[in-house]
């Protein structure tokens, strides 16, 4: 019988948890805040602790904390009705297991609770391992960051796994297409690290000749070739005890890959025209929206350096996969170049609103603000006006844009013919036969495919729900 433990202050919830957990396999104890919660834990020790982050006195978050220092391997599942960006980072930061928003689908919340149930019969990890890591007890930094802005289900992964590294050095690979905000990933985990007082310096690898991006990595010493006139610092150096952002990595010779791959595996580098070697202390994060295996295969980039910039992948999803979070981003823009611009009560018009809607942002989140800003300027009056958009979201016929995308075999002179529906009617249909596939290459293994894919088991076993996949 697994021991589970309910923090709600509100009884009507702990009832609701009751009703839901009543199988003999369950044995449930309750409590309505910080102090009575932290009584019971040490008393029971629980396999499980369900915590609401919305209690009187000290918050659920802060309760979150005190649990993984009184007993670390115990799983916490957060609960919450208001699910904001900072929320799910911290949470999955804490070392809570998962975070889910009410209200929840009971069949989704059984197998989650039954998946972090199974993590308890798991060897602990400093039984593997000589030295475990004890950084699921530190604390985010109470600061003000720019935000990533979002709170649909797809973002919201992208919250999660940005809370489980960030307290880790491990290098990560940001991974998507133009626009999605890949830099912005990678400043929000280094201001959520523990090197958050030292530098983030930044990096494009495609911004800069070949011929001079090893000097802006490495530095150089006076005289190393013509026109270095004094000694200069790299990018390295900048960065000591802080992260370096690298962007565009796949557009790197395979030359000074092998240099960074050094620095990676060794922790040390020379500066051009210089002897001496020196220590980095940085944190590498990557990104690119190039296809790296792609590459590996026409021996463009090199496979080890491959798998040291990726120990962890986030693959943030296109403006056209996570709809539900325009009108959010609409607002932000709207009231960030508003003040910019000096302009107030500037406003869209429901039609333009529903071309915005419609709109597949092939420039994603980096599109959709440099459009809003436009428009805002170009606007006679306070609102922003269909005519405004027009020239920006006019299309090729549909039956090219799917050909171009190698899409066209999930056409049909039928969904051809339904207007307005076709981008919803293809991208469901995609979407199932990626998640058959997943679950065929990994022989219906549910955490095998999630992990392949990128995504939760929650929001795998949502998806093989929603599709009746595994029924045949």
């Amino acid at each position: 019988m697994f021991k589970i433990l309910i923090v709600d202050d509100e009884n009507n919830v702990r009832y609701s948890f009751r009703k839901l957990l009543s199988s003999s396999r369950y044995s449930l104890y309750e409590a309505d805040q910080y102090e009575s919660a932290i009584q019971v834990f040490k008393e029971v020790k629980p396999d499980l602790a369900i915590v609401d982050i919305e209690m009187p006195g000290k918050s659920g978050l802060e309760l979150l904390q005190t649990f993984k220092e009184l007993s670390p391997l115990t799983p916490v599942i957060v609960v919450t009705a208001f699910g904001s960006g900072d929320r799910v980072i911290k949470a999955m930061k804490f070392g809570a297991y998962e975070y889910v928003e009410k209200p929840f689908e009971i069949p989704q919340l059984i197998a989650l609770i039954e998946e972090a149930l199974k993590t308890t019969q798991a060897i602990p990890i400093d039984e593997l391992t000589p030295v475990a890591s004890k950084s699921s007890s530190k604390r985010f930094p109470d600061k003000e960051t720019e935000k990533i802005i979002g709170e649909s289900p797809a973002i919201k992964e992208v919250y999660k796994l940005i809370g489980r590294v960030a307290a880790s050095d491990a290098s990560i690979l940001v991974s998507g297409e133009s626009g999605t905000g890949k830099e912005l990933v990678a400043r929000t985990i280094h201001s959520y690290s523990d090197r958050v007082s030292k530098p983030f310096i930044t990096l494009n690898c495609a911004a800069i000749p070949e011929t001079l991006l090893e000097s802006e990595l490495f530095g150089y010493d006076k005289g190393a070739f013509t026109g270095a006139a004094k000694d200069k610092p790299g990018k390295f150096e900048e960065a000591n005890g802080g992260t370096l952002f690298l962007d565009e990595i796949g557009d790197m010779g395979l030359a000074l890959q092998a240099k960074l791959l050094r620095v990676l595996q060794e922790g040390t580098f020379e500066r051009l025209g210089s002897t001496r070697t020196q220590h980095a202390n940085v944190r590498i994060i990557t990104a690119t929206n190039r296809n790296l295996e792609s590459l590996i295969q026409k021996k463009a980039f090199r496979e080890d350096l491959y798998y040291r910039i990726r120990v962890v992948t986030i693959a943030l999803p296109p403006l056209r996969m996570r709809k539900e979070d325009i009108p959010i981003l609409a607002r932000h823009f709207l009231l960030k170049h508003s003040r910019e611009n000096r302009l107030e009560n500037i406003n869209i018009n429901p039609e333009a609103f529903e071309k915005m809607l419609e709109y597949p942002w092939p420039g994603n989140i980096r599109e959709m603000e440099n459009t809003i800003k436009r428009a805002m300027i170009l606007a006679k009056g306070n609102i922003i006006t269909p005519e405004l958009l027009s020239k920006e979201f006019l299309l090729p016929p549909h039956a090219e844009v799917f050909a171009q995308s190698g899409l066209d075999h999930y056409l049909s002179p039928e969904l051809m013919e339904r207007e307005g529906e076709i981008f919803g009617l293809v991208s469901e249909a995609v979407e199932k036969d990626l998640i058959q596939w997943a679950m065929d290459k990994t022989g219906n293994n549910q955490a095998g495919a999630a992990r392949l894919l990128g995504i939760s088991r929650v929001m795998l076993h949502e998806r093989i729900e929603k599709f009746k996949l595994l029924k045949k």
